[in-house]
């Protein structure tokens, strides 16, 4: 996977983080740095320790089925997607202001479960889990700190298409990673 490629799914996999910080950003009120760091720190870390997990997973069942591994990689990526982008055109979930330990682990949790299903085709793909994670965990940072940001002067106005844009990215990934896999792309 290249740098392009790993930072393109970096800021897919962001979105979900990116739309949830403006959420927060929206409750807040007034944004103070220590809001912007503290989503930042919640969402990148769990962004970069979920595929770290699933990686650790896939590896058990990599050698078993690389010969389709690039269809596991594609469905996985497609579902993901997918959901990302049903969910994009669903009804706004209410988020509250809460910065609490108890608030930002369940959310940071539900927006990571991407990130493990990603791990997982990182280990099919041979991917250096070192510099993915640290690409994924650096854009989620500054995607979910910006967002806090832009949540707070723009509002929900960008959260479904941000939610949509990472879907149809994801997908894209995964469609290229199959067209390499059967060979119709070099």
């Amino acid at each position: 996977m290249s740098v392009a490629e790993l930072f393109i799914l970096a800021i897919g996999l962001a979105m979900d983080a990116f739309a949830v910080s403006i959420c927060k950003g929206l409750s807040l009120g007034k944004i103070k740095w220590k809001h912007m760091c503290i989503a930042g720190v919640w969402f990148g870390g769990f962004q970069a320790l979920m595929p770290v997990i699933g990686y650790c997973l896939g590896s058990v069942f990599a050698d078993v089925i690389t010969k389709y591994d690039h269809w596991a990689a594609f469905i996985l990526l497609a579902i993901i997607g997918a959901n990302m982008i049903k969910e994009s055109f669903g009804k706004e979930e209410e988020i509250d202001a809460s910065m609490t330990v108890k608030s930002m682990l369940l959310l940071a949790i539900a927006t990571s479960i991407d990130a493990l299903a990603v791990g997982i085709t990182f280990a099919f793909m041979k991917v250096n889990i070192l510099v993915a994670v640290s690409f994924i965990g650096v854009i989620t940072f500054i995607c979910s700190a910006v967002g806090v940001k832009i949540g707070s002067v723009f509002g929900t106005k960008y959260k479904s298409k941000a939610e949509l844009f990472g879907g149809v990215v994801l997908i894209l990934i995964g469609l290229k990673i199959l067209l390499e896999g059967v060979g119709i792309i070099g």
